[in-house]
């Protein structure tokens, strides 16, 4: 599988599991020592303990992800997508960039995710 195939497969799955998976099927793709930054400029979070836990905070609420665009280029990819969480009465969308670098293994070595409060809408 080329690196570009690989990456997109981790994106893909990434997003499912966001929707459907739980927390520790998101952190098998993460390395050990990942960085997350969620929203840009939040504290960086270093480590499975540190992503379990931003993680964990929605893993239950019931969502549903759609990628929109996707680019990868050697080992980053930058891609446009869809969360629209479920709260029974309301529903909300937010569609955020996210940028990921990724090792020999696809698996992500820190993601960013380019969105703020502002963006958040009622669908």
């Amino acid at each position: 599988m080329s690196t570009r195939e690989a990456i997109t497969k981790t994106v893909n799955r990434y997003l499912e599991f966001l929707a459907t998976g739980t927390t520790d099927d998101v952190l098998t793709l993460y390395t050990a020592d990942a960085t997350i930054e969620d929203p840009v400029g939040s504290d960086l979070r270093r480590g499975h303990d540190a992503i379990r836990e931003f993680y964990a905070g929605f893993q239950d609420a019931k969502k549903e992800t759609e990628l929109a665009e996707l680019r990868v280029t050697g080992t980053e990819a930058a891609f446009l997508w869809h969360l629209t969480l479920d709260a029974g009465d309301s529903r909300t969308r937010i569609s955020p960039i996210s940028m990921m670098a990724f090792d020999e293994d696809a698996k992500i070595t820190s993601m960013r995710a380019f969105w703020s409060p502002s963006d958040v809408r009622v669908v």
